[in-house]
């Protein structure tokens, strides 16, 4: 097809049978042996078979077939591997027959265990003793499965697969299914090339299934295990967690929820878990937060393992959420595949969705869909309010086009794209119709429209209809409101964050669902309107007196702009809104002030009237809004940026004052986190008492008393500390080291997260240096580059020399995340999207102007974006909300 590169269709196969031997720990190579079962599909004459590759050696072919009375062979007389493409072409000595009954192909093979996390590669981690060590695990979606052992590595091209893997006598081995066999190699070699004894073991045949979900690893692991509830063929299922030895006891968090969420969408999809095990490993390398494999499911540490003892209490949410996304897609994902990358969303929309549908009900204090309405669906906005996102279903040629499209777009709209046709036609609706839907297409491969077709048929809704253009389009709606004695008309536009739609970008007229509630109920007792489709509509009967509001509980995916009269009366309102509310709110207020079509001051007003606020999801938006105004501001006079500040403090130090610091036994999970938020935003904003309490744990924790500093406090604490600019360079520089030591030598699972980030506040410039010089150094794993990414970029002291240290280093820095284009793009889109700047857009666009920038291309495009919307918000708004701050003595 001309929209996409595929492998021929001649042949197609059936079922692989896959041995890796030869692992090589000191040259870190392997050999393997793959020998498919193929279909012929035509058309004859067929003299070339096309599969794809990357960075093996293949040394060698051949063809095996069947006849109605004889078999016979057919020799592979050339191998010629076209390196972009990914494909290796088998010229055959003569065309296959079309009479044979069945046909082999059998390819023998080398590849390199390497460092990219993608393929099979090689983990490295401290063991017990203090020694460097390596676990070996594979990551093959999207297209990686190719750098790993020749295959039709597309996922409409499903088998079964046979695996077997000779390894040290004294390791695990694991893979998709459980073990069957576990003997010396049957090829004499009982010893490695150091000497240790061998096992070559053996796997049960998998379901068929997409290349991208096989998986092996191996090393030297222990795990925790607990079983199902429900019965499946008679038997509970093992439900395991792996990792290497030594912290297997962190895992039992994870655990605890896995076996319970496998019974909980066997029971709401009324579709059994196919698989005899389940296995969750923890990967000490790994470039995504973790990978779907049917029954052995990958993971980074931090998205899988908790200490109750040391762990931040906020990384329980992480691994509950991770742990039940992934499973999801052990049915919708696994048993039924989208056709092709185009449709990811199908995958990761449906599982961000159902993920946190399982949480809410392991954890219904956690009030987990008010916090996806704060991140999610924010987020999902937020990307998709730019000229250079994407339509949720896109089209996608190339494997480097593949990656790019994991982002917020397939991810958080899709699952709130999700939300709101189930919350219109009713969850167990929906559920039942994805049910029917997973039925209809188990072990096979199905499209957007399977899905609608479904959920269509068991609701007696036309979801095709009112859900095409949310899935074909680019963008989303603003709802404007415009009141008058007559009603209240509404109006829909293409929302960028610009401001600027032209005509031709606002062609689209999204179904809306209106959502309207009122003191007195549901606004269909005013005009009968539930949703619209048009332009415009006009609610009768509604009108400037009357309380209401749009969109509630924000389950539909839009913005609403209200006129500055009807905000303010929101506001005041406060009591009559719900926490999802609230946030939609103050959201929907942000953006309109950055795309100008609201103002800065209003949104300011909106969170001054929120000052008694209770609720942590509230006050996590006002934090990340005016963390977002200040970083914008950053640039500008020193009595904004103060003002900013004082302001700030004003609304977070009294609800600091009253939660106090301390933790209390049975304390509910969102007061914990609202804690560590504030005392966090109270402290970077220049809180004295914070800044002398936190000043004071961190003494204590570096004398050597690590209890001072709460684990859910250390993020905070660290932060505070390092970004203070008053003291001597010498105590600034002792501080530094004791958090260095945490990244380097880590006391728990996230410390090394945490302690990064904190390192990255500082703004002395000798530290800021030290900081950027880490990103080369080789002393942080190139998964975790992101983080000092991100926190310079968010550090305006330290946003330009971070810019300058990758302009001057680029060549290197190229180097070394190309090899896995997710790692690179991820970190040019975080260390740029916080300029707010014309100077900053035009520098970054001449500097990458004559760069191959394919792999990060959208993502380049997209932070540009950003970066052009807060340079006309800031020079839009900046004097206004200096008056503001002036006129209220801030």
């Amino acid at each position: 097809m001309a929209d996409r590169e595929i492998l021929p269709s001649t042949v197609s196969p059936r079922h692989y049978t896959l041995a890796i031997y030869d692992l090589n720990f000191t040259e870190f190579t392997y050999k393997g042996s793959v020998k498919i079962d193929l279909d012929v599909v035509g058309p004859a004459p067929i003299s070339q078979i096309h599969l794809n590759a990357r960075e093996l050696t293949i040394s060698e072919a051949a063809i095996s077939l069947e006849l109605s009375k004889t078999s016979a062979e057919i020799k592979v007389t050339e191998i010629a591997v076209d390196e972009k493409a990914e494909v290796a072409a088998l010229e055959l000595s003569e065309p296959l027959p079309v009479e044979a009954t069945r046909v082999s192909l059998t390819i023998a093979f080398a590849g390199m265990l390497n460092n990219k996390m993608a393929g099979f590669y090689r983990s490295k981690y401290t063991d017990t003793s203090g020694q460097e060590a390596y676990m070996y695990s594979t990551q093959f979606e999207a297209t990686d499965a190719r750098r790993a052992f020749p295959c039709f590595d597309e996922p409409a091209l499903k088998a079964t697969f046979d695996f077997s893997i000779t390894v040290p006598e004294e390791w695990t081995a694991l893979s998709n299914m459980p073990e069957i066999s576990s003997k010396p190699p049957e090829d004499g070699k009982k010893k490695g090339v150091a000497g240790t004894k061998l096992k070559t073991v053996t796997f049960a045949t998998t379901p068929i299934m997409s290349t991208y979900l096989l998986a092996w690893a191996c090393g030297d692991f222990e795990y925790v295990e607990a079983f199902t509830d429900r019965l499946y063929n008679g038997k509970k299922v093992p439900v395991r967690v792996y990792t290497t030895k030594g912290i297997v006891k962190q895992g039992e968090f994870a655990l605890e929820n896995a076996y319970k969420i496998v019974d909980y969408f066997s029971e709401i999809f009324d579709i059994d878990y196919v698989l005899p095990k389940v296995d969750l490993l923890a990967v000490h390398e790994f470039s995504h937060g973790a990978m779907e494999n049917w029954g052995l499911i990958t993971y980074r540490t931090t998205a899988l393992l908790f200490d109750p003892e040391t762990s931040d209490s906020k990384y329980k949410n992480r691994v509950a959420y991770v742990v039940a996304h992934e499973l999801a897609h052990q049915w919708f994902g696994n048993l039924v595949t989208m056709e092709w990358w185009s449709e990811l969303w199908l995958n990761e929309g449906f599982a961000t969705w159902v993920g946190w549908l399982a949480i809410d009900y392991l954890y219904p204090d956690w009030d987990v869909f008010a916090v996806f309405v704060s991140e999610s669906l924010q987020g999902a906005l937020n990307l998709d309010s730019l000229r250079q996102s994407h339509a949720i279903e896109v089209p996608v040629k190339s494997a480097l086009d593949i990656d790019q499209i994991f982002d917020a777009i397939s991810y958080l709209k899709g699952a709130s794209s999700i939300r709101m046709i189930s919350s219109h036609i009713g969850v167990k609706t929906f559920l039942k119709g994805v049910s029917n839907y997973l039925r209809q297409h188990a072990y096979g491969n199905a499209t957007t429209q399977d899905l609608w077709n479904a959920v269509g048929q068991e609701s007696g809704v036309d979801v095709n209809s009112i859900m095409n253009d949310w899935i074909t389009k680019i963008g989303f709606p603003v709802v404007s409101v415009i009141e008058s004695p007559a009603g209240v008309t509404l109006r829909q536009d293409r929302f960028l964050s610009s401001g600027d739609a032209t005509i031709e970008e606002n062609q689209t007229s999204w179904w809306i669902p209106l959502g309207i509630y009122t003191d007195g109920g549901s606004a269909s007792a005013y005009s009968g309107v539930s949703s619209f489709s048009s332009r415009e509509t006009i609610l009768a009967g509604l009108g400037p007196d009357d309380f209401y509001k749009l969109n509630r509980n924000q389950t539909g995916v839009y913005r609403v702009n209200y006129p500055p009269e009807r905000l303010a009366k929101l506001g005041l309102a406060k009591d009559m809104l719900s926490i999802t509310d609230k946030v939609g709110l103050i959201a929907d207020a942000s953006a309109m002030a950055l795309a100008g079509l609201g103002s800065t001051t209003g949104l300011l007003g909106l969170l001054d009237g929120l000052k008694g606020e209770e609720s942590y999801v509230v006050w996590s938006e006002i934090v990340a809004r005016l963390s977002s105004l200040r970083s914008a501001m950053f640039e500008q006079p020193e009595e904004v940026k103060s003002g900013l500040a004082a302001f700030t403090r004003s609304l977070v130090s009294p609800t600091v004052k009253k939660l106090g610091w301390e933790f209390k036994d049975g304390e509910d999970y969102l007061t914990v986190q609202l804690r560590s938020l504030l005392i966090g935003s109270a402290g970077t904003a220049g809180d004295e008492e914070v800044i002398a309490e936190a000043r004071a744990q961190f003494a204590k924790y570096i004398a050597g008393d690590k209890t001072a500093i709460h684990p859910n406090l250390r993020r905070a604490v660290f932060s505070i500390v390092l970004a203070q600019e008053e003291g001597s360079d010498e105590e600034a520089a002792v501080a530094y080291e004791a958090v260095l030591k945490e990244v380097l030598q880590p006391t728990s699972v996230d410390g090394k997260e945490i302690a990064l980030a904190a390192l990255s506040k500082s703004k002395r410039p000798e530290l800021i240096k030290r900081t950027l010089s880490l990103i080369l150094s080789g002393q942080v794993a190139v998964q975790d580059l992101h983080v000092p990414a991100y926190a310079l970029g968010a550090n305006g002291t330290a946003r330009w020399e971070l810019w300058r240290y990758i302009k001057s280093n680029w060549t290197e820095i190229y180097a070394l995340m190309s090899g896995n284009m997710v790692i690179l793009d991820r970190f040019v889109r975080l260390s740029i999207s916080q300029f707010s700047s014309q100077e900053a857009y035009d520098d970054i666009k001449a500097f990458f102007a004559d760069k191959d920038t394919h792999g990060y291309e959208r993502s380049l495009g997209q932070a540009l974006d950003v970066v052009g919307s807060f340079a006309r918000w800031v020079e839009r708004d900046a004097e206004a909300v200096s008056q503001w701050l002036k006129e209220r003595g801030y």
